[in-house]
């Protein structure tokens, strides 16, 4: 695989379906990547949201096979190899690239906190077992310690072309601009709230979005809005799916909440997570988020 292979565009994250007994459903995994490149993503990815943590390692690696072989010859497939150890991640990381994916992204060790130095390392032996492009995610909206501006500096001089980011912290804007800024306007960075920070990102210098799949028919129209600066059909996409990304206020939340949209679209048969979870979304939550979703959609259509 080409390691100066351009990621890029609406880079949407699937979510993981379940039988009824908590075994992965793979062959509507297959049917949601289908559906995620129907409706014009640029490439799917294998991240937090589809309850990767909850996977076994062998599952893990299985995912990343469906998903890479569904994504052939129609846009990129990013697997997700992050890990507690590098050790882990570098295994995940060989699989991911012999099951034919093309980029991968890695989130911090989050069970402790360890310096620039250590982190440099883990991101450097996870580049140096493979030859695909490398998304470092900050992904302390859901778990861990922000990563620092200065150890993205420090990797994009290293890594160069290869890497990505993915940047989660708050304040998003600021944080998007003193990277691209430290590093002279060369970290090629994703948006990863699920479009609520999207057109800030976009104007500041974004070459995408990696946004949870059930509303990719919302995100990818949004994308070419701004790509073709048409910022008011932008803003109005923006203004119900905001809404409905402000009510996804944890890890599973917004699990639960994609999930419940794609059963409403057909595309799952059931919600089923992976327990233990907690009681994350009731009966009127879903409500709202059925009448957010319709107005999205008129959004979309209106435009």
């Amino acid at each position: 695989m080409n390691s100066n292979r351009e990621l890029a565009g609406v880079q949407a994250v699937f979510q993981t379906p379940f039988k009824e007994d908590g075994a992965v459903d793979y062959d509507t995994l297959e049917n949601e990547i289908d559906w995620l490149f129907t409706e014009g993503a640029d490439g799917v990815v294998f991240a937090m949201v589809s309850e990767i943590l909850r996977l076994s390692s062998e599952e893990r690696d299985q995912v990343a096979a469906v998903a890479s072989r569904v994504s052939q010859s129609r846009g990129d497939c990013v697997i997700s190899v992050g890990a507690e150890s590098t050790a882990t991640a570098v295994r995940h990381a060989r699989a991911a690239e012999e099951a034919g994916a093309t980029g991968l992204m890695a989130a911090p060790p989050s069970l402790f906190r360890v310096s620039d130095d250590a982190l440099f390392g883990y991101y450097s032996d996870i580049a140096a077992a493979v030859s695909l492009p490398l998304v470092v995610q900050d992904a302390s909206g859901y778990v861990g310690a922000p990563l620092s501006i200065e150890l993205q500096a420090r990797l994009q001089d290293s890594l160069g072309d290869r890497v990505y980011f993915k940047p989660e912290a708050p304040p998003i804007g600021p944080r998007v601009s003193q990277l691209r800024e430290r590093t002279g306007d060369r970290a090629r960075i994703f948006e990863g709230t699920g479009g609520l920070y999207l057109i800030e990102s976009f104007r500041r210098g974004a070459v995408g979005t990696m946004p949870a799949g059930d509303l990719v028919w919302a995100l990818v129209p949004m994308w070419h809005a701004l790509v073709e600066d048409d910022f008011e059909r932008a803003y109005r996409i923006a203004g119900p799916l905001a809404q409905i990304v402000a009510l996804q206020t944890s890890l599973d939340s917004y699990v639960a909440i994609e999930k419940s949209n794609l059963k409403r679209l057909g595309i799952f048969a059931n919600t089923v997570m992976r327990e233990p979870t907690g009681q994350v979304i009731d009966g009127p939550l879903i409500s709202e988020v059925d009448h957010l979703v319709d107005l999205l959609r008129a959004a979309v259509e209106n435009g």
